[in-house]
């Protein structure tokens, strides 16, 4: 087996992905790749939810239509997916809630009850059956469950070990000579690098996807301060203020809490404080489908603030990008002195990924003062970046939302400083677009290069987009850095194509909009916008037609 899937299901509070998380890192540790799609409803108790656990002997960042195991807690479970299971596909399912007549039946909550443990625990039959069922050692077992059980170890592994002994094994996955690599969260990974760029303090009001962030780095000893506000209100004003005495500051939201947020980020430009805001995209508009993913904030955050304004707007794809670009961005909203955005969406923010990381990102400081001559903290300068001072270190620092003259005080009566002031602005919205056109990974090109048949991609439709890409042949264009737009680097990337197509989840064709604005014409639309994850066989079939 090198490219497997498992689908394990149940009703929330069975502890379906729990048990999901499980199997993919018994798995990851034989040298497998993974990818962990988790698909819940907006529920505590009941409804269905499920994990489903890609498998690979290569780097997967994608989900696959196919299924090769089904892992059933509860019938809905069977009656939802079995149409995806492949003939030669097995399902295991809990016979103490389920009659069905084919594969293996263990009365899993029976068992739980029997060895001393509780039915939740049926989970861990389940886990151990699987495990049993493709060959994997009882000690390879044992060893994750000490890493994964805190509580209840004893008993989790008394159940698994009855289990073990009564399943017969029908096959022996092979362990691989891989690297083994840590499983992370998208939104983990982000968290981690911009705890690498220096991050101090993160601001949150609790919503999906973005509320995992506001938990790990809550939940670890990273130097990270972490505030939950009563609203995203509060929490940009109160991040803007933390940037302003010097704290380098995170927030994080989906699309209604950044709607609350667009005024501060114009405030942040005109006071010139840099923040990040995470926007993970949900299905919209207003609450939409809370627990879904979806590419249609991409208008609304470009345009986001009132004005004339330019921020850092990026795209990761995978959790490696998200570690990445996690830390670029805030070394580059202080660079600059901006407010900067990380789009992403539900489904990088809370899948599971591998990470492959090879460098260490670098706290910067570029623009801080000198501590020579006069202080101004809106200095007119020739590319527009004003040196960078807080308050306590023996200068006044002013900061206002008012148009303002170079020490800060208001200028609303001089259209001369009004003029200069917006022109200094300017010139540092012309550095930034400097900054990406110099950036040789402002997008990223896979496939074959020299195909002329294009699809142009961004965020989490770039991993389904590139495998369907490799049955046709075709080039795929990633872009990263969405805002400033890398003009230079798509229109060179794309150089006589005959066909572009653009793949993006959402209705209006967002990322086509973008690309028209810069001169780019996308002559065919791949569209997704059910609020689920777009696949690779979605687009293969749409490309047939196109092609």
């Amino acid at each position: 087996m090198k490219d497997f899937t498992i689908l394990v299901g149940g009703q929330a509070g069975q502890g379906s992905r729990k048990a999901g998380l499980v199997i993919a890192k018994i798995l990851n540790s034989l040298g497998y790749r993974i990818f962990i799609y988790d698909d819940y409803q907006s529920l505590i108790r009941g409804g269905h939810s499920f994990s489903k656990i890609r498998v690979s002997d290569k780097k997967v960042e994608g989900q696959s239509e196919e299924l090769d195991y089904i892992i059933a807690l509860d019938k809905e479970t069977i009656d939802k997916h079995l149409d995806s299971l492949k003939d030669s596909g097995t399902v295991l399912f809990n016979a103490d809630r389920i009659e069905f007549k084919k594969g293996l039946g263990i009365k899993s909550e029976t068992i739980a009850k029997e060895e001393g443990g509780s039915s939740i625990m049926a989970n861990t039959v389940m886990i151990s059956a699987f495990a049993k069922t493709i060959g994997v050692d009882f000690e390879l077992l044992k060893n994750v469950f000490q890493k994964e059980f805190k509580k209840g170890l004893d008993i989790n592994l008394k159940i698994a070990e009855r289990v073990y002994v009564e399943v017969i094994e029908k096959t022996k996955i092979e362990k691989l000579e891989n690297k083994i690599l840590p499983l992370i969260t998208g939104n983990e990974a982000l968290a981690l690098g911009s705890v690498e760029a220096g991050l101090d303090m993160y601001y949150a009001y609790p919503m999906t996807p973005a509320t995992s962030i506001l938990h790990f780095l809550a939940g670890r000893k990273l130097g990270v301060e972490t505030i939950q506000l009563e609203n995203e209100i509060a929490v940009i004003i109160a991040a803007l203020g933390s940037a302003y005495a010097g704290k380098r500051t995170m927030i994080g939201t989906s699309g209604g809490g950044f709607a609350l947020m667009t005024e501060g980020l114009s405030f942040g430009v005109m006071a010139e404080i840099p923040v990040v805001i995470v926007n993970s995209q949900r299905t919209g508009p207003a609450t939409g489908v809370p627990t879904y993913s979806g590419q249609s904030d991409l208008n609304f955050v470009l345009n986001a603030g009132h004005g004339d304004l330019v921020k850092f707007t990026v795209a990761p794809s995978n959790a490696d990008e998200c570690y990445e670009w996690g830390g670029r961005i805030l070394n580059l909203a202080w660079k600059y002195q901006t407010p900067a955005v990380v789009l992403i969406d539900k489904e990088i923010s809370e899948s599971t990924f591998n990470l492959d990381i090879n460098s260490k990102i670098e706290q910067e400081n570029n623009s801080l003062w000198n501590q020579e001559g006069e202080y101004r903290r809106y200095e007119i300068t020739e590319n527009g970046i004003s040196p960078l001072a807080f308050p306590g270190n023996g200068v006044v620092v002013k900061t206002t939302s008012y148009e303002h003259d170079q020490n800060g005080l208001t200028a609303e009566e001089s259209e001369e400083e009004i003029t200069a002031m917006q022109e200094k602005r300017l010139r540092k919205f012309e550095a930034m677009q400097e900054e990406v056109d110099n950036m040789e990974d402002a997008i990223k090109i896979f496939g074959n290069k020299d195909s002329k048949n294009v699809l142009i991609t961004f965020g989490s439709s770039t991993g389904p987009a590139i495998e369907a890409a490799e049955k046709f042949d075709l080039k795929v264009v990633q872009i990263v850095v969405l805002e400033p737009f890398p003009v230079i680097q798509v229109t060179e990337a794309v150089g006589d194509a005959s066909l572009i197509v653009c793949v993006e989840q959402n209705a209006l064709g967002q990322l086509a909009s973008l690309l028209a604005k810069n001169g780019i014409e996308a002559e065919e639309l791949i569209l997704k916008y059910s609020s689920r994850v777009i696949q690779k066989g979605e687009i293969e079939d749409l490309l047939k037609e196109i092609l």
